[in-house]
């Protein structure tokens, strides 16, 4: 297995890159406001061609993380993997659901984006953080296999019974669909070029070379999509700057408290250093580009659905890389095993 390097130039800056896309988003909706309206007609139902096309280049890099082989190794040590897979998908939706009630009443469609991150564990960028923060490889990649197929299955089931249980309710098609598009297509692809890449090239040159060209790929399409929604929406943030900030809110509280929860779980199950960082990490994040794509086939690309899940973003680049320098100040004052 190839190792993951640590942040390049465009991943260690993410967040301010995230900023400066919505503000071009902003300059431009005032400035030239047509194209969002040209781009809101080049659509099929909610979803805008160019914006789906820049979707699946940001979600299919994360979906060539699914290695099925690592998937045989689970019964070698299972509790971390437990542990995460409870954390992913009982802990964290039901916090963010109850929070996002709390915070954002009568704003249906920050609540749903709220739940939407909550219910989306990482695949992708754990990696990195994994890697940087010296965890366990092998758990790492197990983990986000199991995260890559539990999906499929869960995520669809899971928002809808959040967001109904606050009688907000979703059109199951619009949901089912979102998440073929935008996570069932690209995993099936991810994994037959995988093996067809392997085959042909070899292990080294797909990890080398392919993995991190389409991993710059996803990012740059990632910011095209953050400018074209803001710039959609640019006049409405303008006159109602708080709704920003105020799905913000129960993110920046529950990113704390998540963690919390995580490192008291591994720490009274005497986890040793390298699966506790792991279980830590993926338990305490979320895979951001799923929400927003599903924000997008849902609502459309212009919504505050949409918008709401772009902060989940935003917050989690610097919160994340905390946390790896978090975590290695309790490796080094001996807190776990």
């Amino acid at each position: 297995m190839v190792e993951n390097k640590g942040l390049g130039f465009i991943e260690k800056y993410l967040a301010i890159w995230v900023a400066l896309c919505m503000a071009i988003g902003i300059i431009l909706s005032l400035t030239i406001p047509q194209m969002g309206q040209t781009i809101e007609e080049m659509s099929i139902g909610n979803i805008s061609i160019p914006i789906g096309i820049c979707l699946f280049f940001m979600m299919y890099p994360a979906l060539l993380n699914l290695h099925v082989s690592e998937l045989k190794k689970v019964v070698k040590n299972p509790k971390p993997i437990l542990v995460t897979l409870v954390s992913n998908w009982l802990i964290a939706p039901i916090l963010h659901a109850i929070l996002a009630n709390l915070l954002l009443k009568r704003h249906d469609q920050l609540i749903v984006a709220v739940i939407l991150l909550g219910s989306s564990p990482c695949t992708a960028m754990v990696l990195v953080w994994g890697y940087l923060a010296g965890a366990n490889k092998e758990q790492n990649f197990i983990n986000t296999s199991l995260n890559t197929i539990t999906i499929i299955f869960l995520y669809a089931p899971v928002v809808a019974l959040l967001t109904g249980m606050q009688n907000i309710h979703l059109n199951w098609i619009d949901l089912a669909i979102s998440v073929v598009i935008f996570i069932g297509i690209p995993l099936i692809l991810g994994v037959v070029s995988r093996k067809i890449l392997i085959e042909k090239r070899g292990m080294e040159w797909f990890e080398k070379s392919y993995r991190p060209f389409v991993g710059k790929l996803a990012l740059v399409a990632l910011l095209i999509t953050l400018i074209v929604l803001f710039s959609l929406n640019g006049k409405t943030l303008i006159n109602n700057p708080y709704e920003l900030l105020l799905v913000s809110l129960p993110l920046l509280i529950l990113y704390p408290v998540i963690v919390a929860i995580n490192l008291m779980i591994t720490k009274l199950l005497k986890f040793h250093y390298p699966e506790a960082a792991t279980a830590i990490i993926i338990g305490s994040s979320s895979h951001f580009e799923i929400a927003i794509a599903t924000a997008v086939g849902l609502f459309g690309v212009g919504s505050l659905a949409a918008l709401g899940t772009t902060m989940g973003l935003f917050w989690e680049v610097p919160i994340m890389l905390s946390l790896v320098y978090f975590l290695k100040k309790l490796r080094e004052k001996n807190f776990f095993k």
